[in-house]
């Protein structure tokens, strides 16, 4: 895939894709680390029945605010990927400003240390973040696929499953016992850091491509 320059990739960097790329799984992995590590410091702290919101509030929030801005960044990564690469069409389009707002929401999230902690000083956002996200990681993976294909036709067939499985999987956390809540919400994380994993695979594949 070279151009008239003799370049690889008319406009397409290999270099910048594969560290965006791998930064977006590092993101994933820190946030990962980050929740793991609350989860023994924080006293008290139940993993199947505390949210990661739980985990996020009081004395050791730095621990797990460090994960989300970690993967927030992550999120902002595969946009600016999206955007270098633009595989065609109105929905992919669609898919490069939704995970920016999605990174967004996320570094919101952190920065605003509301958690659903009965807080009530000035405007509180948390929970319309949450519906905000939700309704994005429904979307985005969708919104890709179609694109995704013109990479490889399994990068468009995962990102229709993560999909489909998010947009069944997320309502019930809201129906769910407290009890059991925390554990559902990592499993729910870990949907949205395959999504992410998915899409940051597909550039630094597409990258080792134009060699």
């Amino acid at each position: 895939m070279m151009d008239e320059t003799g370049l690889p990739g008319a406009h397409e960097r290999p270099g910048l894709m594969r560290a965006l790329g791998w930064y977006a799984i590092f993101g994933c992995i820190v946030f990962g680390i980050a929740i793991l590590i609350a989860d023994f410091v924080v006293p008290d702290h139940d993993w199947i029945a505390d949210t990661i919101s739980d985990l996020g509030a009081g004395k050791y929030e730095f621990i797990v605010d460090i994960g989300i801005y970690a993967f927030s960044a992550s999120l902002i990564s595969v946009a600016l990927l999206a955007a270098h690469v633009h595989l065609g069409g109105r929905s992919w389009s669609f898919g490069i400003i939704g995970f920016s707002v999605l990174g967004l929401i996320v570094f919101l999230v952190g920065a605003r240390n509301e958690y659903g902690d009965n807080d009530r000083d000035g405007v509180v956002i948390h929970i319309y973040l949450v519906y905000a996200l939700g309704l994005l990681m429904a979307a985005l993976p969708w919104a890709m696929a179609q694109g995704a294909r013109r990479s490889g036709r399994n990068f468009g067939r995962i990102l229709i499953a993560l999909s489909i499985l998010w947009t069944i999987s997320a309502p019930i956390f809201f129906f769910l016992p407290d009890s059991i809540d925390g554990i559902y919400e990592r499993y729910l994380g870990l949907i949205a850091f395959c999504t992410v994993i998915t899409m940051a695979w597909l550039f630094i594949q597409r990258a080792n491509s134009l060699r």
